[in-house]
């Protein structure tokens, strides 16, 4: 299946890995709205709304460049009704807009834990919303969550608790409105990244240029991503998804096309649950290599 002519709806998608999954589509001829905050270019960060319209209209698709604040009920549903009057409806919906601070209790300020919250949980929560009634005339609709599986292990909360609360509610829009919605055929899923991606974020935030290079590519979140939109939504549903375990199962066995650096180990993820190990072959930071 081919995502010809499908339109998507895509949250931070001015970089990274929802830039990514745009250019994915792009090449299948898809329409992408790029629903984002940076409207001018950043110092630090690369990408624009305006530059993610250049690439993704080189690579083959139509693409609309709105500035969306995920916070603002307002600015979202102007955004998806704009995108409806451009492409027609709305088929896919992206909710990849994020914000992280990896901080304990005490050193998290409440300013910071309201923008993870607003962004994290109560984004991804309004965007779903205000795509839903366009979706639900969608032949195939899938919206999918950037969010990690449900594992409730105090490891995963300790370090972090703001962060991971803001993430996991993400993750429980996915379990509530996948079976909430079931009966309208509209899918819902999250899919997470065993392993670093090398995105703006954990160069500048968490592990500097030599992180990068232990990092996987984020074109390995889109052809997931990707993979996931070709699945029929009525069977297809309630599911997190790790990246190479998901795409393993779809038959993909070459996993170095996308490391950064393939002489350097690979940096885990957060979250990703000790019962769902690496596919065959794929060798994580500890050196262990699952058995072929």
């Amino acid at each position: 299946m081919s995502l010809a002519g499908k339109t998507l709806f895509v949250t931070g998608a001015s970089r990274g890995i929802g830039l990514a999954i745009a250019l994915r589509a792009a090449r299948d001829g898809a329409n992408v709205a790029i629903a984002a905050k940076t409207a001018e270019a950043h110092p630090k960060l690369p990408g624009t709304i305006y530059t993610a319209v250049a690439e993704i209209e080189a690579a083959g698709g139509q693409a609309l460049p709105l500035i969306v604040d995920v916070r603002d009920e307002a600015s979202v549903m102007a955004a998806v009704e704009q995108t409806v009057a451009k492409f027609g409806g709305i088929d896919i919906c992206v909710n990849n807009a994020s914000a992280i601070s990896l901080t304990g209790t005490l050193a998290t300020d409440m300013k910071r834990y309201d923008l993870m919250n607003q962004v994290n949980a109560r984004g991804t929560f309004l965007t779903s919303k205000a795509c839903l009634p366009h979706l639900k005339r969608s032949a195939n609709p899938h919206v999918l969550m950037l969010s990690p599986p449900l594992d409730m292990k105090a490891k995963w909360f300790a370090g972090h608790t703001a962060y991971t609360m803001a993430k996991f509610g993400m993750s429980m829009c996915v379990l509530g409105m996948s079976e909430e919605f079931r009966g309208d055929g509209v899918a819902f899923n999250a899919l997470w990244p065993r392993t670093g991606i090398a995105t703006a974020a954990i160069r500048f935030a968490l592990a500097g240029d030599e992180g990068l290079r232990r990092c996987r590519t984020p074109e390995i979140m889109a052809d997931a991503a990707h993979a996931i939109f070709e699945k029929p939504a009525r069977e297809f549903t309630g599911n997190f998804l790790i990246d190479d375990t998901f795409l393993y199962g779809e038959g993909v066995r070459d996993f170095d096309q996308y490391r950064v650096d393939p002489t350097q180990p690979l940096m885990p993820d957060f979250f990703v649950p000790d019962d769902i190990p690496p596919p065959p072959g794929v060798v994580i930071g500890d050196g262990s290599l699952a058995p072929a």
